[in-house]
């Protein structure tokens, strides 16, 4: 196994030129992370994950095992992403075709989570503490605090900046049972008070 005095990467792992590792990041078995990648501290990437060039993750972002970060891709701080979920970065690719020129962003803002199995269709953006409901297929923008799950996703719910789901009183308030932090609903939109 390597050490390093900033960040651990384990003999398996491959890590490419020009990449910015930060301090306390943690990777994995068998995990690539390929040119021109920005990794924040404290990071945590699973085994077997793919972090494609140019692809940003912010601090304290979890990466489970079996992973795809495609090239497009950013993730702000405390993102979580589950096991083998993956994310597209062309909307209608061909094997014949190159399409390296049209890959499309997606932004993961931070706070969310993504489950196991999702896919998160390139171009889509999720809102901050956003939670993505595992196998969820994602073809449209979510927004903060929502809870979406199936394919295509939608929307059965809000949850809190702990991962607990919200019951708005007919006033449009909620409370987090573990943080007594105070939410509210209007317009369908939810924010924290």
């Amino acid at each position: 196994m390597q050490t390093n005095k900033k960040y651990f990467a384990h003999s398996t792992a491959v890590i490419d030129d020009n990449c910015k590792i930060g301090d306390g990041t943690k990777i994995w078995h068998f995990s690539h992370i390929m040119s021109n990648c920005e990794i924040g501290d404290n990071c945590n990437i699973g085994q077997n994950v793919v972090v494609s060039p140019d692809v940003k993750l912010g601090k304290n972002v979890k990466v489970q095992n079996n992973v795809s970060i495609y090239t497009g891709v950013i993730c702000e701080d405390n993102v979580f992403l589950g096991p083998s979920m993956v994310f597209t970065n062309v909307t209608n690719p061909r094997s014949a075709i190159v399409r390296r020129g049209e890959y499309e962003t997606t932004l993961v803002k931070k706070g969310a989570s993504i489950g196991a199995n999702a896919t998160i269709v390139c171009g889509n953006n999720i809102g901050e503490f956003a939670f993505i409901g595992a196998g969820a297929v994602v073809t449209k923008y979510i927004k903060p605090y929502a809870l979406v799950v199936g394919n295509p996703a939608k929307q059965i719910g809000w949850m809190s900046k702990y991962g607990h789901r919200l019951n708005f009183d007919e006033n449009g308030y909620a409370v987090c049972p573990e943080s007594d932090e105070r939410y509210k609903l209007e317009n369908n939109n939810v924010t924290a008070i």
